[in-house]
């Protein structure tokens, strides 16, 4: 069902501007190459959210099976593959080496969600499949 959620509208908001603010300003380290992988999951998660009426758990596995579609791409050097690599935003978005701390760091952040959602509904309705 569309609609709209101002309440993860506003979290998403909030992370896209840290994730910019990550990129542009925060050096080479664990902020930007891992904290930032996990905030991205759940940025998504927002995104998915603030316009769609879903339930918590099945919008949160395919945000993390999407994260996973995405790294299994860069193990396949899909950037190359397709001669993107001259387009700087495709490596961007695909990005363009295989990490298995990326996987880790999508699934904590899907896991830190799930756990918000929890603590915030108290296995309410929307938490059921």
């Amino acid at each position: 069902m569309v609609t709209f959620n101002r309440v993860y509208f506003l979290f998403f908001s909030l992370l896209l501007v840290t994730e910019i603010a990550i990129a542009w300003y925060v050096p080479d380290g664990f902020i930007r190459h891992y904290f930032g992988d996990a905030l991205v999951v759940i940025l998504m998660y927002c995104f998915i959210l603030s316009f769609l009426k879903l339930p918590v758990i099945p919008t949160a596995l395919g945000v993390l099976l999407f994260a996973y579609g995405i790294e299994i791409l860069q193990y396949c050097n899909l950037v190359d593959k397709l001669g993107l690599n001259e387009f700087g935003g495709a490596s961007i978005v695909l990005g363009s080496t295989f990490d298995w701390m990326d996987m880790l760091m999508y699934t904590l952040g899907i896991s830190f969600t799930l756990v918000v959602e929890k603590w915030r509904n108290n296995l309410s309705v929307n938490f059921k499949f």
